[in-house]
């Protein structure tokens, strides 16, 4: 049993876990939230409805219990999400757990929602990040996410991927 204890497995997401996004989100864009009253914003849209065609998620565990998750989908540019870039470019939302910070979680999360978009053929996959995070932005940076806007808060990120052109088919839906 203690050696299932350190042991990171990430996993496909799906409908069952909507709650443990929905939970995520505050860890991931707690910072945004900061006005009592601004009702649920943008935010929201990151699992609203959760199941488009399109959404993807992982999810990370821990001695049987989730302990992350990372996922993307695309937005439309009349409700864009803060890490908006195009309709065609699905934006990732990421966030671990306090206690299992620090442990590589957030890099096993990154690179397995990277290789999802890698392959449903989507040629770039966008984020937005607090500026003043800079463990998260450098995170970013070493897989393969560039600065590509910026405001008074947060940096807008894109990571451009190596998709398979014509290999079996790619479904962008």
């Amino acid at each position: 049993m203690s050696g299932e204890r350190g042991r990171i497995v990430v996993r496909r997401g799906g409908a069952q876990d909507v709650r443990f996004l929905r939970d995520m989100l505050h860890h991931a864009y707690y910072w945004k939230e900061r006005a009592p009253d601004a009702g649920p914003g943008p935010v929201a849209l990151y699992v609203k409805a959760w199941g488009r065609p399109g959404d993807t998620a992982v999810i990370a565990i821990e001695g049987g219990f989730p302990v992350g998750a990372a996922w993307y989908r695309r937005f439309a540019k009349e409700r864009p999400g803060y890490g908006f870039v195009d309709e065609r470019t699905p934006e990732l939302a990421i966030a671990v757990v306090p206690n299992a910070r620090g442990k590589g979680v957030g890099s096993k999360l990154l690179h397995a929602l990277l290789a999802r978009a890698r392959d449903a053929g989507y040629p770039a996959v966008s984020l937005s990040v607090d500026r003043q995070n800079a463990g998260a932005i450098e995170l970013y940076r070493r897989h393969g996410f560039e600065r590509v806007a910026e405001d008074q808060d947060s940096v807008t990120m894109l990571a451009q991927l190596d998709t398979p052109q014509a290999n079996e088919g790619t479904d962008t839906a």
